[in-house]
């Protein structure tokens, strides 16, 4: 049975330039910080994949803007918002500004310094659009820190964070601006200077490279003013800002999925919006509702809510006939509480009990969209007739 997966927004399979890439650098064993030939070969690998990195994201080292390595696109979070509300005294203002659809990795941290006496203010995002009212009316004095996701994760509204950090720096050119953005890089046109953003969360996995490797751009100001400050200690590798040795080989095999995916994004972004335009009319025939943002959208996620059938029930289904989709974040498919964000979005709590996600990269295809199609007409027909014969007897 031919497998299917439209699951990309969870992770992605690792491109062959990347599994080659990752096996050469397996040879470069040195700790990147020994001073030997062989620490320094790693050392060099490892200011390469930097460089790659800062590159794609429209930066230069003259610029004076960083790239910090993680273990992840979590880590990465927790660096950005932990080491920016501990950096300096200045933070007494304690009020953080946020939306109400953010991924785990944010939203709990920010629960955590919510518990530590910091104020957040949480933008509704009612049809994927930031409510811009409720946004202007909570900046003021008292803002240190702007933190909003470039794209959900879970259905595709891609915010209008150019438009938001502008806001937030005509206030005070102080407050700091963060974006996850996780599901925007390499899906997406955009880079952070455009964005005006002082930090950005990256993650490898979700762009054709390993799991493991994340990554903290830092602007220039960022860098200049000391925005934030390490949360891990030890070593003092990574500037300082990260401790622990660096991962060399999963650096090294992000940098490639960088170089790869940055030289062809115009042709996987229009890829992807085809193959997106193509399923929206597929699905049309079936009976479902689409939960299309209102406003602009990322090329690779759609989120569907199904007949009155659960989405783990539709998962088995369609896993059954080699399909694999998602019903939303991977990162918290294990929860038993509904989806905020798809709360945030506007669907009721049975509605998102019965929602699933499809996410495509640029190795999908029409094909697969037609064997999706086709499965998922046969499951709901389907499993719409056990419902019946349940209730059926039930009443009996």
């Amino acid at each position: 049975m031919k497998e299917i997966y439209l699951d990309n927004s969870a992770t992605t399979a690792l491109s062959e330039r990347v599994k080659a890439r990752m096996h050469d650098v397996m040879e470069q064993y040195g700790n990147p910080s020994s001073l030997h030939p062989l620490g320094n070969r790693a050392h060099e690998c490892l200011e390469d994949a930097r460089r790659q990195v800062r590159e794609c994201l429209g930066s230069r080292r003259s610029d004076g803007d960083a790239v910090i390595f993680t273990s992840c696109g979590s880590e990465a979070d927790n660096l950005a918002l932990l080491g920016c509300a501990y950096a300096k005294p200045r933070r007494k203002g304690m009020k953080i500004i946020s939306t109400d659809s953010e991924h785990a990795a944010v939203e709990n941290t920010l629960r955590r310094l919510e518990s530590d006496g910091f104020q957040v203010a949480r933008i509704r995002t009612l049809g994927g659009m930031l409510d811009m009212d409720q946004y202007q009316k909570e900046l003021d004095s008292r803002v240190f820190l702007v933190s909003m996701m470039a794209v959900n994760n879970e259905t595709g509204a891609a915010y209008d964070l150019p438009t938001a950090f502008s806001m937030a720096k005509s206030v005070n050119p102080d407050i700091v601006t963060h974006t996850d953005a996780v599901q925007a890089f390499l899906k997406c046109q955009f880079s952070p200077k455009r964005m005006g953003a002082d930090l950005v969360t990256l993650s490898a996995h979700k762009i054709h490279g390993p799991k493991g490797v994340g990554a903290l751009y830092a602007s220039a100001d960022a860098m200049r003013r000391r925005d934030f400050v390490p949360w891990l200690l030890g070593g003092g590798q990574e500037g300082g800002f990260r401790s622990g040795t660096e991962n060399t080989v999963g650096i090294a095999g992000f940098a490639e999925a960088v170089k790869e995916g940055c030289a062809s994004l115009s042709a996987d972004i229009a890829y992807m919006n085809d193959l997106r335009t193509y399923a929206i009319d597929r699905l049309s025939s079936l009976p479902v509702r689409l939960n299309l943002p209102l406003g602009a959208c990322a090329p690779h996620i759609l989120n569907l809510t199904l007949p009155d059938i659960r989405s783990e029930t539709m998962l088995h289904s369609l896993s059954r006939q080699g399909i694999y989709v998602s019903n939303g974040s991977a990162c918290s498919s294990h929860s038993k509480h509904p989806s905020s964000a798809l709360m945030a979005f506007g669907l009721t709590e049975a509605e998102t009990e019965s929602s699933i996600r499809i996410s495509f990269s640029r190795y999908n295809t029409k094909e697969d969209v037609d064997a999706l199609i086709s499965a998922l007409q046969s499951s709901i027909q389907q499993l719409v007739r056990v419902r019946s014969r349940a209730a059926t007897c039930r009443a009996e």
